[in-house]
């Protein structure tokens, strides 16, 4: 069943436009540059991409009528995202789009002064990309995920759904500022919660594996996965690990439950992507994207997998179902 908020975000924003404006088509070529650190077949683009592109023609901008982009899909690779960002930069688009931290990072390094336009991105003020969120200054703005409290409300759903959880590993990549901050988090919330909290900084989906396999050597183990485009392309071998492991599991997105995972708590990647298509519209109509804030969502979602709970020996109360957005039998 599933039972959820629609995240407002900023679909809504466009409407303070006088319907006119919003009609009106310009008669030059624009043209913007997206970077995804996922391949083009990847289910997230699929995903994405869609909702994105519809949005801007709502908005009067139309791919190969008054619109161009230029996609460079480059994987988790930070040396990839670092060639795709030169690369957009050189052809001197209106605007970028770019989805997560590291791709963020990369733009940044390239660009001063095109105006780019983020979603995925977690802690922007900590990562250096904005000065703040209400007026962020610069070249940069965007849909920040998840706010650095979610850091102990992960450990809290991970007590609630497995009793028996006292020590947690946190998997987390330690160059991402906003990861740094979810584990400083957990940890201030872990004494309250009677729970023993270990860092597991990793890179790759084998430091993953090495790390989870001889933190699950002693019992009463399970770990809350952060999000980054490593554990998103990855995600069907770390649910295998989880399962092979009897590591109960906390992941950042729904598409983790679909996919086998105990529980996620996360809010809804796709909608960002309209909100990123409406602050286009408005920095190509004029708009600067230091003086756009920053949006955070305004709705997280709890899916529950009670066929994996089972398959872990676990027994979800009704309440909890009951709190669930989504619960898959």
């Amino acid at each position: 069943m599933r039972r959820r908020d629609v995240l407002t975000l900023l679909s809504g924003a466009a409407v303070t436009w006088p319907f006119d404006v919003q009609v009106q088509q310009p008669d030059r070529m624009r043209r913007i540059g997206l970077l995804a650190p996922y391949g083009e077949q990847d289910s997230r683009v699929l995903a994405y991409l869609p909702p994105f592109k519809q949005r801007l023609h709502e908005l009067g901008w139309t791919e190969g009528r008054n619109l161009r982009i230029d996609y460079r899909y480059v994987g988790p690779n930070t040396e990839n995202m670092q060639v795709g960002a030169q690369e957009l930069v050189t052809l001197v688009p209106d605007v970028i789009v770019v989805w997560s931290n590291p791709a963020v990072a990369a733009l940044q390094k390239a660009t001063g002064t095109i105006p780019i336009v983020f979603t995925n991105v977690s802690d922007p003020v900590g990562g250096g990309f904005v000065t703040n969120v209400a007026r962020p200054g610069g070249n940069i703005t965007g849909f920040q995920n998840f706010e650095t409290a979610i850091g102990g409300k992960w450990l809290e759903l991970l007590g609630e759904i497995a009793p028996t959880v006292r020590r947690v590993a946190f998997v987390f990549n330690p160059e991402i500022s906003a990861h740094v901050e979810f584990l400083r988090v957990a940890v201030e919330a872990s004494n309250s919660l009677r729970m023993t909290v270990t860092a597991i900084g990793v890179h790759n989906t084998a430091d993953i594996e090495a790390a989870l396999t001889a933190f699950a050597k002693e019992p009463n183990g399970g770990f809350v996965l952060t999000p980054s485009p490593l554990i998103a392309i990855d995600q069907k071998l770390i649910i295998a690990l989880a399962d092979r492991l009897l590591l109960p599991a906390i992941y950042p997105f729904r598409y983790f439950c679909t996919n086998g995972g105990l529980a996620c708590y996360g809010f809804d990647p796709v909608e960002q992507q309209r909100g990123a298509a409406s602050y286009i519209d408005r920095i190509l109509r004029g708009e600067k994207p230091g003086d756009l804030p920053v949006q955070a969502p305004t709705n997280y979602e709890l899916a529950i997998n009670v066929k994996t709970a089972k398959a872990l020996g676990l027994v979800v109360s009704q309440q909890l179902q009951q709190r669930a957005d989504e619960v898959i039998e």
